[in-house]
């Protein structure tokens, strides 16, 4: 059973039975398409709100990304085998006869990543005005956490702001390094103008998703947009109350109170009609 509403086409829409984030669209199953999902209806969102003299737009780069183990990466070869173009090749006499070899496919570990992020710009040269970033499970891992971070510090070393959009409890938090919020989900607003600090909301499972400033170019004031109405929007056209097996416990690496109270709150989801 799943919590229904009214939308505001006047549609019945089943929903989230979390107050806040879902912890089960951390899932691999669900989470690249949630991750597209939510940066289009955080886009719409943005589009709503900005001023006539800005836009926001989707950018994004296809990515090649290691996906072997972290050991397996620091594996060095004891022997290097070099030949020059157009030298023949000198075989050295072995003193006993090699153990004939099996043939087996070669596997690269590598898999095409596409990473997408929003870019807020001025109008009319377009210039880019702030950053975007919903974090992916890539950028919080070895896999891709090195050249993110370095895209990082090229957006910071520039007059760019960056918002970076945490939903993710697994992984390595981005920032800040210290002090860090307790919390579950984070996120963390660079101004192009005030670099020396910067702006954090945290918020835990079981609290609905905040409300956050998005700068725009001084003295233009801020954007204000609602990431749990984002989230709800993203969530409905998913359709993931129809796709998520809720009588499972979420695989998310929550706490143990947090998990049991997060399998509760999913398995009590009820149907709700307005009166």
């Amino acid at each position: 059973m799943h919590i229904m509403a009214l939308s505001r086409r006047g549609e019945f829409v089943m929903l989230s039975p979390f107050p806040g984030m879902d912890p089960y669209l951390e899932d691999p199953a669900f989470w690249p398409d949630f991750h597209l999902e939510f940066i289009g209806a955080l886009r719409s969102a943005l589009r709503q709100r900005l001023p006539a003299n800005y836009e926001a737009r989707l950018d994004e780069q296809i990515k090649l990304i290691d996906v072997s183990d972290e050991w397996e990466k620091q594996i060095k070869p004891d022997v290097a085998v070099l030949h020059r173009e157009g030298e023949p090749i000198a075989l050295v006499p072995a003193r006993e006869s090699a153990a004939s070899p099996v043939t087996l496919p070669l596997r690269i570990e590598e898999e095409e990543y596409r990473e997408v992020w929003i870019e807020i710009r001025y109008r009319p040269d377009h210039s880019v005005v702030s950053v975007l970033e919903v974090l992916s499970p890539t950028n919080k891992s070895s896999r891709d956490r090195t050249g993110y971070l370095a895209k990082r510090r090229a957006i910071l070393r520039q007059p760019i702001s960056l918002v970076e959009i945490d939903l993710l409890v697994g992984g390595r938090r981005i920032a800040p390094p210290d002090p860090r919020p307790d919390c579950d989900y984070c996120v963390v607003v660079a101004r192009a103008n005030e670099r020396a600090k910067c702006e954090v909301y945290g918020c835990s499972i079981r609290q609905p998703l905040p409300k956050i400033q998005v700068p725009l170019r001084p003295p233009d004031g801020d954007v204000v947009v609602d990431l749990q109405e984002a989230l709800a929007a993203a969530f409905e056209r998913g359709g993931y109350a129809t796709s998520i097996d809720y009588s499972q416990p979420p695989t998310a690496p929550l706490s143990a109170a947090d998990r049991d109270w997060a399998f509760q709150q999913a398995r009590g989801a009820r149907t709700e009609f307005p009166k």
